[in-house]
């Protein structure tokens, strides 16, 4: 049976599709014009601020009430700085500050900038509490380890974003910190004796107002032990909508994420997904075409015709997404922008351990810096630039910097770095060391060979005892390599 106009406006209307290209394509355009509810924007689909302010406007001409949105935390996820780095630290960084005013004033300033830009949505911010050190996608990403830190830190992101008249969305819901898996790859399941700490930060996002909320792709047993909270009624509608209060939209991480499509397929997610008490799709992280985003749309109105997903439960969907647009056309914030914050910030997060007596600090001369970088999640563009050796190599001319990966930092290649940097400083950056044995490595077989060597750790430091100096960032930020830099070189 040919499934109706009326039908496919309505799946249209929870639809957040990602698209290519700096220009929305024709068949966005015509979607937006038949209803569709928003966009997901990603670094492919921006080049600077000017342009992405034309692009919104493309969009908002297609279809005035158009939601757009984009993964904005600040730090190590950007979009909207993908090609520079963030002018501000991520989540954690603040954490370590714990200024829950400096917290607001960098939101508000980020909502100021997106408001400029036309986004209306900012998938933010990441309400996890990371109370497991290996885990491997959220990390910096939380404001931090403690669920009363993290529960105030949402608290001012939210109030601050919200000023600039820009929609906070609290996420990964119901908490993806104490996780050892990536929901990229695979299914999560969240420890029932941790459940009650990881909802705190969503409970007090929901007093402060939060607008939407981001379902996790994870398995939370104590609720639900078949389904992902995503695609489970008792997680999304039982716990968040009746338990804990939440009357805002609720969007899906991407759904095509192998944890919910793996299964059902991304069409089977979505219907599923909405069946259970979520409001809007997001997709096209890794999917961006219009068969994609037709299929999605396909499908839903397909599980309305064959009963598995109630027209009234898709109604109410779509009634949740337009009351977000229209809150979102209606709160438009001339927000004072401060291009300052996020390097005050950066430099406040700082944290310096001393271990040697010598004066190693400030560096004297042009030093050798070796990065040693290893993979990162899908979440963070790998194209995102980060390290200490450009900001470095700026403030003390002829400094050299080499990058090594997973593979290249053989006991050859390190010997020959030895040789290069005898009488230099040298200098040593990591990300999660602890997390990567191969940098574990080289950072042993380097500290042995220069026991005065500085270590600058852009991850979350398990030990603060590896080098002469040991210098945590709490952040891989454009701003967290600026501040490290300045302290090497004495410029604080």
């Amino acid at each position: 049976m040919p499934l109706s106009g009326d039908l496919l406006r309505l799946a249209d209307a929870v639809l957040f599709p990602g698209f290519t290209g700096h220009t929305p394509p024709d068949w966005l355009r015509r979607r937006l014009g038949e209803g569709l509810a928003g966009v997901a924007l990603f670094s492919r689909n921006i080049a600077d601020p000017a342009q992405v302010a034309r692009l919104t406007a493309a969009l908002r001409a297609e279809n005035p009430s158009v939601l757009v949105g984009i993964d904005e935390e600040s730090g190590e996820v950007t979009r909207l700085e993908a090609a520079t780095g963030s002018s501000r630290p991520g989540g954690y960084a603040l954490g370590v500050v714990d200024d829950v005013a400096l917290t607001e004033a960098l939101a508000r300033d980020l909502g100021g900038d997106l408001a400029a830009a036309g986004i209306t949505l900012d998938f933010a911010p990441s309400a996890d509490v990371n109370s497991n050190p290996d885990n491997p996608v959220i990390g910096l990403r939380a404001f931090g380890a403690d669920p009363a830190l993290v529960s105030r830190h949402t608290r001012a992101f939210v109030r601050g974003l919200q000023s600039a008249g820009v929609a906070a969305c609290a996420k990964h819901f119901p908490g993806h910190g104490d996780t050892s898996v990536d929901s990229h790859h695979g299914v999560p399941v969240v420890a029932d004796d941790g459940i009650e700490a990881a909802l705190l930060p969503f409970r007090e996002a929901i007093k402060e107002g939060v607008k939407a909320v981001m379902t996790g792709h994870l398995l939370v047993p104590s609720y639900d032990a078949e389904l992902p909270a995503t695609l489970s009624p008792k997680v999304l509608t039982g716990l968040l909508r009746e338990e804990l209060g939440f009357e805002g939209m609720i969007i899906t991480d991407g759904i095509e994420m192998a944890a919910v499509s793996g299964a059902y397929g991304i069409g089977g997610a979505s219907a599923r997904a909405i069946a259970a008490g979520a409001d809007a799709i997001c997709v096209g992280g890794e999917r961006a075409d219009e068969a994609t985003a037709a299929g999605i749309r396909d499908a839903i109105a397909t599980a309305v015709t064959q009963g598995l997903l109630p027209e009234e439960r898709l109604a109410d969907a779509a009634r949740r997404v337009r009351e977000l647009a229209s809150w979102a056309a209606s709160s438009g914030s001339q927000a004072p922008r401060d291009g300052s914050v996020g390097l005050a910030a950066a430099r406040r997060a700082i944290r310096i351990t001393r271990r040697s007596t010598a004066p190693v600090l400030p560096l004297a001369s042009a030093a050798t810096v070796v990065e040693l970088a290893p993979e990162m999640n899908l979440a963070i563009d790998r194209n995102t630039p980060w390290g200490v050796g450009q900001p470095l190599a700026r403030l003390l001319p002829g400094t050299a910097v080499t990058r090594l990966a997973v593979g290249d930092s053989t006991g050859p290649a390190l010997e020959r770095l030895l040789g290069e940097a005898t009488g230099r400083p040298l200098v040593i950056v990591v990300r999660d060391v602890h997390r990567h044995a191969w940098q574990e490595q080289a950072l042993r077989h380097l500290l042995s060979a220069r026991p005065d060597a500085v270590v600058v750790e852009m991850g979350l430091p398990e030990r603060s005892d590896l080098g002469a100096v040991h210098i945590a960032t709490y952040g891989s930020a454009r701003v967290c390599g600026q501040a490290a830099a300045e302290v090497l070189t004495g410029r604080v």
